[in-house]
């Protein structure tokens, strides 16, 4: 899984960002099952492996995707920091709340990358 996210659309989708003055940072993405918010052991292990942000769909989504043959290329809002790494209650409703801020500038890259293909 070496170049899983294709290094071409990972470039298109950083010009594309940075033409629309979005930040777009990059990273070592790491799943687990869920639907939970990891514990304190587990942020500290995967930040041991080397993973900067955690989440439960987008990894397994890649590896069928690659499987199927096709390029990939992912984004993520990051909602929150791991547990542990801040003051912040995690909730639900904490989640959605900071998704729902992070939505206009999402959307706004998206809809501009995909102009670009």
């Amino acid at each position: 899984m070496s170049d899983a996210w294709n290094p071409i659309l990972r470039d298109k989708l950083a010009e594309t960002a940075q033409e629309q003055k979005i930040p777009l940072h990059e990273g070592v993405y790491v799943a687990l099952r869920g639907p939970s918010f990891e514990t304190p052991a587990e942020i500290r292990m995967l930040q041991k492996l080397g993973g900067d942000a955690v989440g439960m769909s987008s990894v397994p989504d890649c590896i069928i995707a690659r499987h199927c043959g096709l390029r990939v290329v992912g984004c993520s809002c990051i909602t929150n920091m791991g547990e542990g790494l801040s003051d912040e209650k995690l909730s639900h409703e904490h989640t959605l709340e900071n998704a729902k801020r992070g939505a206009v500038n999402f959307e706004k890259l998206v809809a501009a990358f995909v102009k670009h293909l």
